[in-house]
């Protein structure tokens, strides 16, 4: 199950995998294959390719109906609150050290 949502500048993608599966090889599979569509499809026509990290969070399946309400209200949510501002919360959250020279 995939839901996908996003903005202008990022997307969120609430997903769950066999604990086998890298999260690193689905998210380069994710991005090859939308790269592919968006250049097919002339979808976003400035598309230059995706930056080369990305985040990964985990949650409990319990919280799978809240993740998918926050996805739906991604555009509400980044008139309040920038995206590096989401991300350093979620950093965080989930206890991650970080140096902030590396966030966008």
């Amino acid at each position: 199950m995939y839901r996908i949502g996003g903005v202008e500048d990022h997307l969120h993608i609430i997903t769950h995998i066999h604990p086998i599966v890298a999260v690193a090889y689905l998210v380069k599979d994710i991005k090859l294959a939308a790269s592919g569509f968006i250049k097919t499809e002339n979808i976003f026509p400035h598309f230059m390719g995706w930056q080369d990290g990305y985040g990964a969070f985990t949650y409990a399946i319990s919280a799978k109906d809240n993740l998918i309400e926050y996805v739906k209200t991604q555009k509400e949510h980044h008139k309040k609150t920038s995206f590096k501002n989401e991300y350093i919360s979620l950093l965080n959250e989930h206890g991650i050290e970080f140096d902030e020279k590396y966030l966008l």
